[in-house]
Order: C-alpha cells, then sequence, then structure tokens
C-alpha cells in the first residue's frame, strides 16, 4: 500500500500490476457556511465563498449514480457526511457542506490548502485503514468513500452498517478533467448542492480559458512540459513524472502545453516512475514539480546535487518551478484552479 502523501488511495494498485511500480507510499480559510453547523459542531464558520453563495440546497428525495454505477436513494439530500478520500472531502467542502468525519485530518491539512476542513471535524483513522466504529460513532447519514471495483473489501464492511454508501473511483486516464468535474457534481447531486455545483464547475472553466489566453500571450519559447513529484528511499532518489492521463498534465494541455514524459504510465492515474537519468528523454521541456517537503527527506535537494540533473535544459536555463506547496494532485475543482494559477505565475514571471 503506498504511503498516503505520494499518492490517492489505492493508486499503486492499479499501477503495479501494469508497470510492476515499486509502492510509492494546506489558498485558503475556507470553512464552511451556517447551514452546515449543525453537522459539523462548534467551531464550524463561513469561508468567503460560501458566505457569498447564494445558491439554492434542494430538499426532496435523492437518487444518485455511483462511480461503480449503482443507485444510491436517499430520503432527502445527506447532510451527515463522512468522507473517506481528500478530494472528495474537498469537493464536500468546496459545496459548502462540512463533513461529520475524514480519514486522516493531519494529512489532509498538510496536503489540501484549497479548502481548510472546520476545526474539531472528527478524524476516523487512515484513508487505507479507517476506524468505521470511529465513524458511524459521527452518526452519518451517507458515507463517501473511493473504491477500486465492487468487490473492494472497504465497501461491503461499510454496507454492513446499513448507511447509505456513495462509491467513487479516484480516477480515469481517458479523460481526467472529465472525471474530476464529474465526480463534484456526484457529491454535488447527493448533498442537494448541485446548483452550487454547477456555479463552481462555470468558474472552473473561465478560469481555465483566461488562463490559457495568458499562457498564450506569453510566447514561450517551447511549450514542452512534464509535471512530477519524487521521494528518496535508501539514498536513491525516485521521480514520478506524471504523463497522458494525469489530472494535472491534462491541465496543462488545456492550457496549451504540450506533454513530454515519453515512457510509459499507468492506465488510471496516468503516472509513471523513473530515475534521474530518464529525464534526459523530456529534452527541451519546462519542469514543474510538488512544493510539499516529504518529511523523509527532500527529493529536490538530492536532485541538486545530481550532475546529469544539472545539465538538463530546463535546469540550465532556469525552467524548474516548483508548485506552491498544499496543491493535491489529485483534487477538485479548486485544486485544479491553483494547479491553473502555478502553472500560469510560472510561465508569465518576467
Amino acid at each position: 500500500m503506498p504511503r498516503s502523501p505520494r499518492s490517492p488511495r489505492r493508486v499503486l494498485a492499479a499501477a503495479t500490476a501494469v508497470l510492476a511500480l515499486t509502492a510509492l507510499a494546506g489558498c485558503g480559510t475556507t470553512e464552511v457556511p451556517e447551514a452546515a453547523q449543525a453537522s459539523a459542531g462548534a467551531g464550524a464558520a463561513l469561508s468567503e465563498s460560501c458566505a457569498a453563495d447564494d445558491t439554492s440546497t434542494s430538499t426532496g428525495p435523492v437518487s444518485v449514480t455511483d462511480g461503480l454505477g449503482r443507485t444510491v436513494e436517499l430520503d432527502a439530500p445527506a447532510e451527515r457526511v463522512a468522507v473517506l478520500e481528500w478530494q472528495q472531502t474537498e469537493d464536500l467542502l468546496t459545496l459548502c457542506v462540512a463533513p461529520v468525519a475524514v480519514a486522516d485530518v493531519q494529512g489532509f491539512t498538510t496536503w489540501v490548502s484549497a479548502e481548510t476542513l472546520p476545526e474539531g471535524t472528527a478524524d476516523v483513522g487512515t484513508r487505507q485503514e479507517p476506524d468505521l466504529e470511529a465513524l458511524f460513532a459521527n452518526d452519518p447519514d451517507l458515507v463517501i468513500v473511493e473504491v477500486t471495483g465492487e468487490d473492494d473489501e472497504i465497501l461491503g464492511r461499510l454496507e454492513e452498517r446499513g448507511v447509505p454508501v456513495l462509491a467513487t473511483v479516484g480516477a480515469d486516464s481517458t479523460d481526467p478533467i472529465a472525471h474530476m468535474t464529474g465526480l463534484f457534481s456526484m457529491i454535488g447531486e447527493a448533498t442537494g448542492r448541485s446548483e452550487r455545483a454547477e456555479a463552481v464547475l462555470g468558474e472552473f472553466e473561465q478560469h481555465l480559458a483566461d488562463a490559457k489566453s495568458e499562457i498564450s500571450a506569453a510566447g514561450l519559447p517551447t511549450t514542452d512540459f512534464v509535471y512530477f513529484d519524487g521521494w528518496v528511499d535508501g539514498g536513491n532518489v525516485t521521480l514520478r513524472p506524471f504523463g497522458e492521463g494525469a489530472l494535472f498534465t491534462a491541465i496543462g494541455q488545456e492550457l496549451g502545453l504540450t506533454p513530454a514524459w515519453p515512457g510509459e504510465v499507468d492506465p488510471v492515474y496516468g503516472l509513471g516512475q523513473s530515475d534521474i537519468e530518464g529525464f534526459i528523454e523530456v529534452g527541451e521541456a519546462n519542469l514543474f514539480y510538488t512544493g510539499n517537503e516529504d518529511p523523509d527527506g527532500s527529493y529536490v535537494a538530492e536532485l541538486e546535487k545530481n550532475a546529469i540533473w544539472a545539465s538538463l535544459p530546463a535546469v540550465e536555463e532556469g525552467r524548474v518551478h516548483a508548485f506552491p506547496s498544499g496543491i493535491w494532485t489529485f483534487g477538485g475543482p479548486r485544486s485544479s484552479e491553483q494547479a491553473i494559477d502555478a502553472y500560469v505565475d510560472a510561465l508569465t514571471a518576467p
């Protein structure tokens, strides 16, 4: 099982089967609106975005098709929602709904800055091994979980408790942006916040269009790019390039950039694996990387000591750019807007 900061839940389960990859293992002061304070408990307050939100919340019965194609029926939109994955937690907060319980609060706070959990949100263990007793002690009327298929063990354990479960799938490399926005809309539907979801997605599309115009006007010497992260293990640096099918690669493409990673990637998340020498293959490409510091050691510091790395054109010409810390690479519309801004700021800086 991968360590959580480096990948979404079970991301390498799929990758291992195809590539035999080794295991790899926050903008805002966003809180929640008054409507959600009852479920969040004391400490929940309005975010600037949600305080200004004037969209409606539906009240009738809900019938929503989840990521496995199952129909989830609710007598009314879910209000007390427990969430076991970070993208879905971010989405819920963007919809101005405070979760009653979340997996790995500390990890979310460290790696996701697009939204902020209300103080005192119940922590129910890790994303890989949640504490179900703690989860159900918070009396959820819906649990949102990310699964790999209908036979996912956690799905069966949740359904035994008789609480509705919205099963989601973490990624789809055939159209990662559509998958991200579709998942956001699904959660909006389940919580009666479809009108808010539509408004947010409209903002995302406009953000993308405006940013594309900025980058086009910049007259870049090359549009080739690779986004990557990495880690240090036993003194060795491993890099994880985001290839075709990865969300941040797709965002770059929408901005008019050209993916340059030539290696193999997994079929779900579009992620590859490489040593430093492998990056010789990216040629003149601009390089972008995750800005979070890894508690196990800075792979960036190790890169800077390496002569091969120093010889790459992007390194020699100052075209290697760190994204700000706390931009979740597997996030929702708000994390994706942060990524858009990071690309623009890096590529248009004087």
